[in-house]
């Protein structure tokens, strides 16, 4: 019986998501290997999921250039681009570590594109010397050979509708995807995900597109409350694959194990996936075009989950730099970034994002008190390194999270620039390599709120996945 209603309800679901017209998802399962010097493409499998397209049919084509990849599927006859997408990976950050220097290693990923009527070209790009794309692999996919899997299988759980304003074709369908939470805790993961959806919706410029928006909970439960955090030596099954301690960052969470978070997240629709962890420990990860994370039983919750949303969904940078990450950005830049909320300032008189009129007006680079925050923040890493390797509790964590925030928010109350978009040294990583457009932002320290120029960024994402063209 669960069976045969797991199907009515997809069934349901796929009257909601599409017209009769729309045609079904297909995703294409790929590895993505290699070290710091080379990278290496391989086909893995092709399925139908089941559930019809959930994309924009008005809006094939990405032309906002964002990601270190990209992908295009070409009617292979005619030779007619038929859908692209930019998109990053977790390869692309494991190969800035130490480890991609003397070890090689591969990654799952997955295309997914409108199922086509003939066969296609699919090919992927990578960015070059010069930061534009160029073709690093491509294959053949016929939506008719034998090998394309097809089986519906029933639905492990039912997605529920957290807010619905539509059909799927015009709107950005988020899904929330629950990790460890047990039977038991099925109302909690429903309640927090109510809750972050709310939260969401009242940072701009969400908050005024709020209408743009479908957003989907799933979860199954786990045999155990909790994910993996090795460096504690806890490990729990998993729905999704998810755990800390990615590339030994205890304050990083993702999944390397694509399989399983596509496998459950195909019997909802989607753009964009957030897994929720159901964890007290601070942490989050976001990959532009694939997937974000977020602790979700944290005080800082809503920051994060917002925060990491902002990388996955629109490709925003880090503007941090001082707190310590395992993967690697350049110092001395030679080509401007993708991402729209960083730059090299490599020409000044060619400002990537655009300037509103502001008294005084700003110059570049644009001076702020960098000197003094960076002698704050030395000691507070410092702080912080020593509560995580005395293991003490997280509330610590969180009360120096705040004594910190409030610290940067009266330091750079008093700055000249402070509300003004301009280049401002530091970020990406970078003490001194990369500029962001404005002195404060949520990519930048805890702060409630994006700078205008993240905002701009998101909203073309939006109007990507939601406008008619």
């Amino acid at each position: 019986m669960p069976a045969i209603l797991s199907m009515i309800a997809l069934m349901l679901m796929a009257s909601i998501t599409a017209g009769a017209a729309t045609p079904p998802t297909l995703r294409v399962d790929i590895q993505h290997s290699g070290d710091a010097k080379a990278e290496h493409y391989a086909l893995d499998r092709v399925v139908v999921e089941p559930l019809p397209w959930p994309g924009n049919p008005d809006q094939m084509l990405d032309t906002t250039n964002r990601g270190s990849q990209k992908f295009e599927v070409v009617d292979a006859a005619s030779g007619k681009l038929l859908y692209s997408r930019g998109y990053a990976t977790i390869f692309g950050e494991w190969r800035t570590t130490e480890q991609a220097q003397a070890s090689q290693r591969s990654f799952q990923e997955s295309l997914r594109f409108p199922m086509p009527t003939a066969p296609v070209k699919l090919t992927v790009y990578g960015r070059d010397a010069d930061n534009a794309f160029a073709p690093s692999w491509s294959v053949t996919v016929d939506p008719d050979a034998l090998d394309v899997e097809r089986v519906a299988r029933p639905a492990p759980a039912m997605p529920i509708a957290i807010r619905h304003n539509g059909d799927s074709a015009h709107k950005v369908d988020l899904l929330l995807l629950g990790d460890g939470y047990t039977a038991a805790e099925m109302g909690k993961f429903e309640q927090r995900a109510r809750a972050l959806a709310d939260h969401l919706f009242s940072v701009s410029p969400f908050k005024e597109r709020a209408s743009d928006f479908n957003v989907w909970a799933l979860a199954v439960p786990t045999p155990e409350s909790g994910v993996s955090r090795p460096s504690t030596g806890i490990h729990h099954v998993s729905s999704t694959g998810v755990r800390y301690d990615i590339f030994g960052s205890e304050r990083y969470i993702l999944t390397l194990d694509n399989r399983a978070f596509r496998e459950l997240a195909q019997y909802a629709p989607y753009d964009a996936v957030e897994i929720m962890v159901n964890g007290k420990t601070y942490g989050g990860g976001g990959i532009f075009g694939q997937f974000s994370t977020v602790a979700a039983d944290n005080d800082w919750r809503d920051y994060v989950f917002v925060h990491e949303f902002g990388h996955h969904f629109a490709g925003l940078a880090d503007e941090y730099y001082t707190s310590p990450v395992s993967y690697a950005s350049a110092d001395k830049p030679t080509v401007e970034p993708w991402e729209p909320n960083v730059t090299a300032l490599l020409d000044p008189d060619s400002l990537k994002w655009k300037r509103a009129p502001t008294s005084p007006v700003a110059p570049l680079p644009t001076p702020w008190p960098k000197a003094e925050f960076e002698t704050y923040e030395r000691g507070i890493q410092a702080r912080r390194a020593k509560l995580r390797a005395d293991q003490r509790l997280e509330a610590e964590m969180s009360a120096l999270f705040h004594e910190e925030q409030a610290h940067v928010e009266a330091l750079f109350s008093k700055a000249q620039y402070r509300d003004a978009v301009g280049a401002f040294q530091g970020g990406n990583y970078s003490s001194t390599g990369y500029y962001r457009p404005q002195l404060q932002c949520m990519m930048f320290t805890r702060s409630d709120a994006f700078c205008g120029v993240c905002q701009h960024a998101i909203e073309e994402i939006i109007d990507l996945y939601s406008q008619s063209q």
